[in-house]
């Protein structure tokens, strides 16, 4: 790998993806079809709070939680329907589990939580008047996106739905492709869902399409259901996964930066639902590196867990998002707020992120006691931390966590940290705020014009 994404361990590629192929969310506009003048006009002001926010939790809960062979199990391992719907008399969580979610996810430093309100599988965890597959007429008894709702607000979050358009349970899900009748009913089903979700819970701030399978953005009739969207829920910021290209876009296990709004959804393991037997749990580092990555590059990240039927987050989740969060409480001016594209080169151990004239220096492998040091006074005195490329004059550093000053010099190639302990003074990431005197920017590339390689570098 190479550039930002490779330097700051970039997002796991391969691993398993809430939709597959052409079902991972593409837009799929048509030539002649626009974006509503009111999305267009408003989008900056409706979207300033996630822009700030950047960071989010990720809930997927439903029947397959109970299997706990996550969330495709239905369709991966060829269900019948009649056994699967067994599962939904004996889904019960328990009473309070989405306040525990709202309060892990505050204890994170997440500042809107999205959850799967209705999964591929069909089964809707609200009271719906247009089916008896839901989590009020079956085994929970209880309308478990009430309780999601009322759980975010007590904890000032911000509230997000999920909602598959494709169906595996619905008789229509399929047929709708080729049947005009079947898909009549499916997609005025789908509207009248959608309808009552920004209906009957107050406000809403983010809709999150999935699966457009099996058709196309006109037979949706996508627009109209984006129009909708709007009319219920004026301040409402929704997705690309419906087809059209909507307030921003949602690349998945991976960091895939665009000129539009963008947010990276991630797995803490290797699943979105629940996973009994998956141990393949993501360090805090890499959670914090990833965190990082996305904000540097400009988008944001939405990190996902997959409770348990009980509706029990795994431990491993849990002690992660503490770690992160117990990070972001002291250095979260270097994230919520922060400005993209703080670099366009990477670091050997550190990555990047800015706010105005403030560059944001992120040391995830300390940097001490090379050897070099015996031979290279680059490398003296002590631990030094080097950056290639800084574009602006360097006028004050200080560790972000305590506030102590750092010693620095500065030449037109590069800028040196030194003064500083040998082990790194915070975990999992140490980071350094450096003020200049104008607008923050790293890339390395830039010096390689101007770098006399076998002189002192020219004083900024």
């Amino acid at each position: 790998m190479s550039g930002a994404a490779g330097a700051a361990g970039a997002l796991a590629v391969g691993t398993p993806a809430m939709g597959r192929a052409q079902e991972d969310g593409a837009p799929q506009t048509s030539a002649g079809s626009a974006p509503l003048a009111y999305q267009e006009r408003t989008r900056a002001q409706r979207m300033r709070w996630w822009r700030d926010g950047r960071f989010g939790m990720f809930i997927h809960f439903g029947l397959y939680s109970v299997i706990g062979h996550q969330e495709w199990v239905l369709e991966s391992e060829g269900i019948p329907i009649p056994d699967y719907e067994k599962l939904a008399k004996h889904f019960a969580p328990k009473p309070g589990a989405a306040r525990q979610w709202a309060r892990l996810a505050k204890r994170a430093g997440q500042k809107y939580i999205v959850l799967t309100t209705k999964h591929h599988e069909g089964f809707c965890l609200w009271d719906t008047k247009l089916t008896d597959y839901n989590a009020v007429r079956q085994g929970p008894g209880r309308d478990l996106v009430r309780e999601f709702v009322e759980a975010v607000r007590a904890e000032g979050l911000r509230v997000g739905f999920y909602y598959s358009l494709m169906d595996w349970h619905h008789p229509d899900g399929a047929s709708c492709a080729t049947d005009p009748a079947a898909r009549a009913r499916f997609v005025a089903y789908t509207h009248g869902l959608i309808r009552e979700l920004l209906t009957n819970y107050g406000t809403i701030d983010i809709l999150w399409y999935d699966v457009t399978w099996p058709l196309t953005p006109e037979q949706w009739r996508a627009e109209e259901m984006n129009k909708m969207v709007f009319d219920l829920q004026p301040d409402i910021i929704v997705n690309n996964r419906n087809g059209l290209a909507g307030d921003f876009s949602t690349p998945e296990h991976k960091v895939a930066a665009d000129e539009r709004a963008w947010e990276t959804c991630e797995t803490m393991n290797l699943g979105w639902g629940y996973q009994r037997n998956d141990d393949e749990w993501k360090s805090a580092k890499r959670i914090v590196n990833d965190l990082t990555l996305c904000v540097q590059q400009g988008g944001n990240y939405l990190l996902n867990i997959g409770p348990d039927a009980a509706g029990d987050v795994p431990t491993e989740s849990v002690e992660r998002l503490e770690q992160v969060g117990e990070w972001l409480r002291t250095n979260g001016a270097s994230i919520y707020g922060a400005e993209g594209r703080a670099a366009d080169a990477f670091g050997n151990y550190t990555n990047f992120t800015k706010a105005g004239n403030k560059l944001y220096v992120h040391v995830y492998f300390w940097p001490s006691r090379t050897p070099a040091a015996e031979w290279l006074d680059f490398y003296r005195p002590g631990t030094v931390i080097a950056i290639g490329g800084v574009r602006s004059k360097v006028v004050a550093a200080r560790l972000l966590k305590t506030g102590q000053p750092v010693k620095f010099t500065q030449n037109g190639v590069s800028l040196r940290l030194t003064g500083l302990p040998d082990e790194a003074p915070d975990s999992p990431t140490t980071v350094i705020e450096i003020e200049c005197d104008g607008p923050a920017f790293v890339d390395h590339h830039l010096i390689r014009p101007e770098w006399q390689r076998y002189k002192v570098g020219v004083a900024v």
